[in-house]
């Protein structure tokens, strides 16, 4: 009877074995098929960007990207990552209602953000996304100006000591406004770390971002049990604790507010600052929660983070970049500053409306320029959970699809000279009859980024804030810069700039 037991086992055993083996074979015989760098056994092309230093992997990434135009193959390891840069085949990735999963490499923010809007994926993301959108209507994006100009006001203050004619870094000044920013949209309560720069929250902020990047680019830290015996996980968990600990606080705070209402007692409408009460993202979440749609507190602290992550690094990025090509090419500065000079006619100092920033044309199409040459997130990947066919090659279930938007922004067949910093580019009459997938620097299709209208009305309010202050001037040539293209694309060396008082 054993040896019969014995036999079956070691049947099923093989069977599953031989199934694994042809899957496996069948995917790399078809990834196999496409173009790109020779991969050595184990490694694949890990031996190519292992030792890179971070300055020099965008560089790296442009060139192999370039030689094997416009679909490429490499292997992290043992998986293989098919990466795709014409708007033509990002379109069949994005546009489809199927290939919604994200790559396994998110798996790296679970710890932070867990199964929020940006990693999770089937049923859970589809009502999640349903739940959420109502969050970012017009009328509560309204609500929000008020809180862009109140904190881009605290920015401009700050860079009144700075213009003196000195170059120095603008990013950290621009990051903790944005940080101020979604914080008080977020959750609707103020950390000020435009003051308070040493604060336990605002350091754990930065610090998880770091360290997340430095697990991502280290191959022995991908376990996440020899990760969590590590310094560098160790120190990970001790931020992850701040930051977690921190939006769980105000949770509690919030649900016991609204349950204080609930029964009778009087709640102020000023906050402990003496300010108006606003809505914040987290309010509506709580509302829809009563309304019966039950989220628990760790759904609440999973979107309440991910918004936070979302909305904090990428409008950081997006109006540094802006500054950066106004500072290269000052005819442009000028006209922006010709414009924002028509709209605050009547008041110079005044705060902006919501129709203000909606008659800021040519400052929209500077920011849709700065987003088409250097997009906050230059790329995103998938998961193909089912074949696809791209550009005549079958690409099978499981592979990792990586999505180059930097790429896509800079194809010829779509954008005449490339390279070339031109706001004209985004005019009524340019833009009809262009690929809708040539410019996607929020992503595009049914995964497209929920904050994207957060995000341009937030940059407007900002840059116009330090556009009418100030004349910039950038240090650095545009051609010496080097980037990063880690969480965001950003400069390696930080956003030099000499401010001069307008």
């Amino acid at each position: 009877m054993l040896d019969v037991t014995a036999l079956l086992v070691a049947a099923v055993v093989l069977a599953v074995t031989a199934v694994v083996v042809s899957r496996r074979w069948r995917l790399w015989r078809e990834i196999d098929k496409l173009p790109g760098e020779l991969a050595i056994p184990l490694m694949g092309n890990m031996y190519r960007v292992l030792f890179l230093a971070r300055e020099d992997a965008i560089a790296h990434f442009d060139r192999e990207t370039k030689k094997y135009w416009p679909i490429h193959r490499s292997w992290l390891g043992p998986i293989p990552e098919v990466h795709i840069s014409k708007p033509e085949h990002l379109e069949k990735v994005l546009a489809s209602s199927e290939l919604i999963t994200k790559a396994d490499s998110y798996s790296f923010l679970h710890p932070w953000l867990g199964d929020g809007l940006l990693t999770s994926t089937g049923p859970k993301w589809h009502s999640r996304r349903k739940l959420i959108t109502p969050a970012f209507h017009f009328s509560i994006l309204d609500n929000f100006v008020e809180v862009f100009a109140e904190k881009a006001e605290v920015l401009v203050n700050l860079l009144k000591t700075k213009a003196d004619g000195k170059s120095f870094d603008i990013y950290p000044y621009i990051t903790r406004c944005a940080l101020d920013i979604i914080c008080e949209t977020a959750m609707g309560t103020s950390i000020d770390a435009q003051h308070n720069t040493e604060s336990d929250y605002v350091a754990a902020v930065y610090n998880i971002a770091e360290l997340t990047i430095r697990r991502v680019m280290s191959p022995w830290l991908l376990s996440d049990f020899v990760f969590r015996l590590s310094p560098t996980g160790k120190k990970f968990y001790r931020q992850l604790n701040v930051l977690h600990g921190f939006t769980r606080k105000v949770i509690q705070q919030k649900k016991q507010s609204r349950k204080n209402r609930k029964a009778g007692e009087k709640e102020t409408q000023f906050d402990d600052l003496g300010r108006k009460r606003r809505v914040a993202f987290l309010d509506m979440l709580l509302l829809e929660t009563e309304d019966g749609k039950k989220l628990t507190d760790q759904d609440l602290q999973e979107e309440v983070d991910t918004f936070m992550f979302e909305g904090h690094d990428t409008t950081t990025v997006g109006m540094s970049w802006v500054l950066i090509l106004l500072g290269h090419h000052p005819d442009v500065q000028e006209k922006v500053y010709a414009e924002l000079k028509d709209i605050f006619h009547d008041d110079p100092k005044r705060s902006p409306t919501m129709q203000d920033l909606q008659n800021m044309k040519y400052l929209e199409m500077v920011i849709k320029e700065s987003l088409r040459l250097y997009p906050s997130v230059p790329f995103i990947a998938r998961r193909a959970t089912q074949d696809i066919q791209i550009a005549g090659y079958n690409i099978p279930e499981s592979t990792t699809l990586t999505l180059h938007i930097y790429h896509a922004h800079r194809d010829p067949d779509h954008w005449p000279e490339p390279e070339r910093f031109d706001p004209d580019r985004f005019l009524p009459d340019r833009v009809q009859g262009r690929h809708p997938f040539a410019y996607v620097p929020f992503s595009g299709g049914p995964r497209n980024c929920i904050g994207q209208k957060f995000a341009v009305l937030e940059e407007k309010t900002v840059l116009s804030y330090i556009l009418r202050n100030f004349r910039v001037e950038t240090v650095e040539k545009l051609k010496d810069l080097k980037l990063i293209g880690e969480l965001v694309l950003r400069p390696f060396k930080g956003v030099i700039v000499k401010l001069t008082p307008r």
